[in-house]
């Protein structure tokens, strides 16, 4: 189990850190060959951080905490319309075969997209995006706290290229970010999970987001919106550290480059 479990954690935080080498590569292997764009690897990395990155916060102008917290909002916002579908596969998927209902003692789904298109067939498009409010209350804030919270954190450490300390204060305040992120947004991800699995069988158990709140809190009391919280907090720091200190590191590198003279 515990392999399993730490399998997990390092996939996830994997794709994390590795998502924007992998958009190098593609970018690098869909170049046209006899008028490439990018002389390599870094020269592509330096370039789209150039050309395409903090859209939001040139529009903002100040890089300030303030507007750290509105930019990662509005990137929560964002990705809440793809992140809706894709945590309904993964809470469906997860409770196949857990014996907790009668439907569940089978796997009804092959795979996350034949688990989808089975909701699209029997529920359309709204059940596609079966706790979107939900989500999207908690991505919004989330990211905007997550990128304040590391905002405050660095300015106050001092995160310097020249403090012999910057990596782990960059780890300290990446983990703190996913830590008070996760604290602030929990309740409501635990309202979107329940949503998100009701229904499977056929029958709806809450007929909105007040209603499930309601059943929770009688059946359960208030602790209902702490379950699962400490196993989250313990896998945010490790997760968080090592994502926002490999980005820092990464980015810091590619502008002292940009800076510098051209290759």
């Amino acid at each position: 189990m515990m392999d399993f479990v730490a399998g997990c954690i390092g996939g996830a935080a994997g794709v994390l850190v590795g998502h924007p080498f992998d958009t190098v590569k593609i970018r690098l292997q869909v170049q046209k060959f006899d008028n490439p764009l990018y002389r390599g690897t870094f020269h592509c990395f330096k370039s789209i951080i150039r050309q395409e990155s903090g859209n939001a916060m040139r529009l903002l102008g100040e890089d300030t905490p303030t507007h750290q917290f509105i930019t990662g909002a509005a990137a929560g916002t964002m990705q809440s319309v793809i992140c809706c579908p894709m945590e309904l596969a993964k809470t469906r998927m997860q409770m196949q075969g857990t014996g907790q209902k009668k439907w569940s003692s089978k796997n009804l789904y092959k795979n996350s997209l034949d688990c989808l298109l089975h909701i699209y067939r029997r529920e359309g498009l709204p059940g596609i995006y079966r706790g979107m409010v939900t989500t999207l209350v908690r991505e919004a804030p989330g990211f905007g706290v997550y990128f304040w919270t590391y905002a405050v954190l660095t300015q106050s450490l001092g995160c310097e290229p020249s403090d012999t300390y910057m990596i782990p204060k960059l780890l300290f305040s990446g983990g703190m970010a996913g830590i008070t992120s996760w604290i602030v947004i929990y309740p409501v991800d635990v309202i979107k999970s329940r949503l998100q699995a009701d229904g499977v069988g056929g029958v709806n158990q809450y007929s909105s987001i007040a209603d499930c709140v309601r059943q929770s809190v009688r059946k359960e009391g208030y602790m209902v919106f702490t379950r699962g919280l400490t196993s989250t907090v313990l896998r945010a720091f490790p997760m968080n550290a090592a994502t926002f200190a490999t980005v820092s590191l990464v980015l810091m590198y590619a502008r002292g480059e940009e800076e510098g003279p051209e290759d």
